[in-house]
C-alpha cells in the first residue's frame, strides 16, 4: 500500500492481492512454518493475513502502514479468523520502524516502491528494511508491469525490473530472481548480503 507523508496514503484502499497468484508470491519468498515476516506499507493486510496462516502460531508477522484506517481493518480481520501472531502498527515505512535490527527473515513490499520513489523515501525504506532483516534475509519487491492500466499507477510513475533492481542495489540487497506472478505484475527476490551505498541513482521520470 503506498504511503505519503501527509493526509491519506496514495494508493489507500488499493490491494494488489486479487491480482497475484498469492501461492506463488509466498513460495517464491520462501516462507513456511514459524518465520518471522514483515509486510511494509502492508495496507489493509491482505498479505499480512495471508503470511500470518503460513506462519502460523509458533511465526509472527509484523504490519506496518501510515494508514491507520488500513491498520484498524487488520487487526479487525485477523481478530475474525482468530489470528494472534500478527503485530500490526501504524507507522512510516520510511522509519525508523518499530522493530529490532535483525527481528525478521522476509520482508514484502507490494506495490509501494514506485511511490517512495516519487515522495523522494525509497531510501530510508529500504535501509530499514535492510536493518530489520536478518544477514541473508530476503526482500521481496513486487510491482506492476510496464503496461498501461488500469488496474495500477499510471504508466509513467511505473518501474521495471531493472529500476527496481538498482535501486535495491542501492540499499545493500542483491538480486536473485524475478518472477511473473499475474497478467499486471512481476516480483523480484533480492537478499540482504551486500554493502549499503551513499546515495541512489537518479531514476528517470
Amino acid at each position: 500500500m503506498e504511503t505519503a507523508k501527509t493526509g491519506k496514503p496514495r494508493g489507500a484502499g488499493r490491494s494488489s492481492f486479487s491480482l497475484v497468484d498469492a501461492g506463488r508470491v509466498f513460495g517464491v519468498l520462501g516462507l513456511a512454518g514459524g518465520g518471522r515476516f514483515l509486510d511494509l506499507a502492508c495496507g489493509r493486510g491482505d498479505y499480512s493475513i495471508a503470511a500470518a496462516e503460513i506462519v502460523g502460531p509458533t511465526g509472527v508477522v509484523h504490519a506496518v502502514d501510515l494508514w491507520e484506517e488500513g491498520i484498524a481493518l487488520l487487526k479487525e480481520a485477523a481478530s475474525r479468523r482468530g489470528l494472534a501472531n500478527i503485530r500490526a502498527v501504524v507507522g512510516d515505512v520510511a522509519g525508523p520502524l518499530p522493530l529490532d535490527s535483525g527481528a525478521v527473515e522476509v520482508c514484502l513490499m507490494s506495490t509501494v516502491l514506485h511511490d517512495l520513489v516519487l515522495t523522494g523515501d525509497a531510501r530510508r525504506a529500504l535501509d530499514e528494511a535492510f536493518r530489520v532483516l536478518v544477514s541473508g534475509g530476503v526482500l521481496g519487491v513486487l510491482e506492476f508491469k510496464l503496461i498501461e492500466g488500469p488496474p495500477g499507477p499510471p504508466l509513467h510513475i511505473r518501474l521495471g525490473p531493472e529500476a527496481v533492481t538498482e535501486i535495491a542495489a542501492g540499499c545493500g540487497f542483491k538480486a536473485a530472481a524475478a518472477v511473473d506472478v499475474g497478467d499486471y505484475n512481476y516480483l523480484i527476490i533480492f537478499h540482504a548480503t551486500g554493502v549499503q551505498m551513499g546515495t541512489l541513482p537518479e531514476i528517470p521520470g
